[in-house]
């Protein structure tokens, strides 16, 4: 606590706090939303078992529309990514370094977690319990894995997309949500394969924005102008500034939701923004033209916000809780399906889980205290794995270049996401003893230890770092 206090007496006066609590209540929202959304039941052995009760609740499609908060993750990523690349090239630092150190960010919690996960599965399959039941129970608490891998495509772009994004502007993430919709084109036609390249240009779409945020904060304050070395701003198509005005704010917010109404009504899109299993399309993995459009709507409501909400984060109080929610945000969303997990084979265990229907009264009514008991288990998982995220700092600035050193590191990357892209592919009744395909495990340790490696390799002792 002591630590956080310090942590948040120091922060910069010119710090963009708005982006640290959207970034903790986008996580705050998934994790809600996945455990709300979810409905257990029983198989014919009676096992629990769980799955979305979206199919169930087509009241609650609009309701999507706002649960659905993975854009403005990579919004505040992009932001995030630009605002320390630019601090550690000021300071004389390169851009592997500062890979490195993001890498050790995202690696250090999610080692943990596949290391305990893992370990738990060995235990079991030694005792006894079926290779696919013991992948099953696996599969579920990695699902929050499927997002990550999708980041750590982005990450290791940012020096080529943000040299792309000051020279092009807001036309790069026109041509990345242009490709978009051509892969929506091709899986309509009746192939997926055609939208697979979604997966990148959706989400670095929304990343190019966090740039252009970044570079409009970077002109101006709260008050006024801000003096600084940036570019000269450009008008136009390619401009690098995102407009800030609430008249902008405005118009993309009216803009982007009477576009995603026409593509989910008029056009071929579902109206859901999450997975639902059945619907002719998937508006999320991989990121469809709909998503895009709900992202402008959530982007204008952003910027109206912005100003009241950035003057409340100057208070001491709430400033303490983002900052304190900040240090293990990674940590609660990578442990709250297996928080679920626990508390389901606890009350299985001993006779008290319930098991109402998906939309009926008992269901609805069980949120409440089901939402209460998961964040008591998860609140013990945080307390016992936070501090690996915690610790994480940053290594101090490194001058001069290697090109070997940035290759390996991009190894390590392509090591790392064919890892966590390989267990999400392995199907979830697949007999895997350790929980995780082998394969794809021994890619995740080669990938993050040879990152460790790289990173531990230079000189100097690591520094508490500000959660970024």
């Amino acid at each position: 606590m002591r630590r956080l206090g310090q942590l948040a007496e120091r922060t910069p006066a010119g710090r963009e706090r708005y982006v640290d609590l959207l970034r903790a209540l986008a996580i705050t929202m998934v994790v809600l939303g996945h455990w709300t959304a979810t409905v257990i039941g029983t198989d014919a052995a009676g096992r629990p078992t769980g799955r979305s009760a979206l199919p169930d609740l087509p009241w609650a499609y609009p309701l999507t529309w706002v649960a659905q908060v993975m854009p403005i993750f990579f919004l505040v990523g992009g932001f995030a990514n630009a605002a320390s690349l630019v601090t550690r090239r000021e300071r004389g630092g390169n851009a592997t370094d500062w890979l490195l150190d993001r890498a050790a960010r995202l690696l250090r919690p999610t080692t943990a977690l596949l290391l305990v996960l893992c370990g738990g599965a060995a235990v079991a399959s030694l005792a006894g319990v079926p290779a696919t039941l013991v992948r099953t129970v696996v599969w579920f608490a990695t699902i929050p894995l499927w997002f990550l891998a999708a980041y750590l495509l982005v990450v290791p772009l940012t020096p080529v997309t943000y040299a792309l994004h000051r020279r092009f502007g807001l036309l790069v993430p026109g041509a990345l949500a242009a490709l978009v919709a051509a892969g929506d084109v091709g899986r309509a036609l009746g192939s997926e394969w055609y939208a697979l390249g979604n997966y990148v240009f959706g989400w670095l779409a929304v990343h190019q924005l966090g740039f252009a945020w970044y570079d409009a904060r970077s002109a101006t304050t709260l008050d006024g102008p801000r003096s600084t070395a940036a570019s000269p701003a450009r008008t136009g198509p390619r401009t690098t500034r995102l407009p800030m005005s609430r008249r902008a704010g405005w118009t993309m917010l009216l803009a982007g939701l009477a576009a995603t109404v026409l593509l989910t009504g008029v056009g071929p899109y579902p109206l859901a923004m999450l997975n639902v299993p059945g619907e002719r399309l998937d508006n999320a993995a991989p990121p469809s033209l709909a998503l895009l459009t709900l992202t402008t709507a959530q982007l204008g409501l952003i910027v109206l916000a912005r100003r009241p909400v950035e003057r409340w984060l100057h208070r001491r109080r709430p400033w303490s809780v983002v900052v304190a929610v900040n240090a293990v945000v990674l940590t609660v969303f990578l442990w709250h399906l297996t928080a679920a997990i626990l508390l389901v084979g606890a009350l299985d265990a001993v006779g008290l889980l319930p098991t109402p229907p998906a939309g009926s009264a008992a269901w609805l009514a069980w949120r409440l205290p089901w939402v209460l008991l998961l964040t008591v288990v998860l609140a013990v998982l945080v307390a016992l794995f936070g501090p690996i995220e915690a610790r994480t700092g940053r290594r101090p600035d490194r001058a001069g270049r290697s090109g070997a050193r940035g290759a390996l590191a991009a190894a390590g990357f392509a090591a790392v996401v064919y890892a966590l892209v390989s267990n999400a592919q392995t199907p979830k009744e697949a007999a895997e003893p350790l929980g995780v395909p082998v394969v794809a495990l021994v890619a995740y340790l080669a990938g993050a230890g040879l990152l460790r490696l790289l990173r531990s390799g230079r000189a100097g002792p690591a520094r508490p770092g500000h959660p970024d």
